[in-house]
């Protein structure tokens, strides 16, 4: 994706380091948005995506790259901060993409693949019952479903036409029994991934009017919990790959 150069890199603007209101009060609007956001979980994500970025030639200052913590209530807070304080700047994001590393359910995302979100989906939000797990939605408190913005995850596509594109699953509690896998398979037949931040970086990107998609490369399937099992050498040169592609 071709994005205006931006002032700032890897640090949310400060309000006396972006362009402020006309203080003689000319009605001067603020300048276009032009950076893109990229949130991780963890430090080693976000340096995977910045040396993705550097290997394609890209201004690191194009693109502001962030771990926000890990699971959903981190991602959310931080993320809503970080775009909380570019809209008091007057140099609000294009867009926030939250990226990292996931779980490829087994023959569907295999390691090593990169995903993209066409729906995020907190699966494990609602209830409990004798009949199964009820989501939110279901309780009448709102939605677990947060789809991908149409227009920036076409351009991810195209970016990287080999990405298995489909729904990935937010869950605050990482599968590690065969049971719990073959469940959110079926209860979710379009899943392709899992990782713990998504939702929580989509709750906050919708409030603040920001489109949003979701970036992960596979380091290990969904199932019994393996260390041995991972591949993270593999998924983070895929995650650069991929940040190489959708920022180049």
């Amino acid at each position: 994706m071709n994005l205006p150069r931006p002032t700032q890199p890897d640090q949310p603007a400060q309000p006396d380091q972006a362009t402020k209101p006309d203080p003689a009060g000319s009605g001067q609007r603020p300048r276009t948005p032009g950076r893109l956001l990229i949130v991780t979980a963890v430090e080693a994500e976000a340096e995977a995506v910045r040396a993705g970025i550097r290997s394609a030639g890209v201004d690191p200052a194009a693109v502001v790259v962030s771990p926000v913590g890990v699971g959903p209530a981190a991602a959310a807070a931080a993320t809503a901060r970080l775009l909380t304080l570019a809209e008091a700047a007057h140099d609000p994001y294009r867009a926030v993409i939250s990226a990292g590393i996931a779980g490829g359910f087994p023959g569907r995302a295999s390691v090593g693949a990169t995903v993209l979100g066409a729906r995020t989906i907190a699966a494990d939000l609602g209830a409990e019952s004798p009949d199964g797990f009820l989501p939110v939605d279901q309780l009448g408190f709102g939605s677990n479903v947060i789809e991908a913005d149409p227009t920036l995850l076409k351009s991810l596509i195209t970016a990287l036409p080999a990405a298995v594109v489909g729904d990935v699953l937010t869950l605050a509690t990482v599968t590690g029994t065969a049971q719990t896998a073959g469940l959110l398979q079926a209860r979710h037949p379009h899943a392709v991934a899992e990782a713990m931040e998504g939702y929580g970086v989509a709750c906050a990107a919708g409030l603040a009017g920001v489109p949003f998609a979701e970036l992960r490369a596979v380091s290990n399937p969904v199932g019994p919990r393996d260390r041995a099992a991972w591949r993270l050498r593999e998924a983070f040169s895929a995650l650069a790959e991929a940040a190489a592609a959708a920022c180049g």
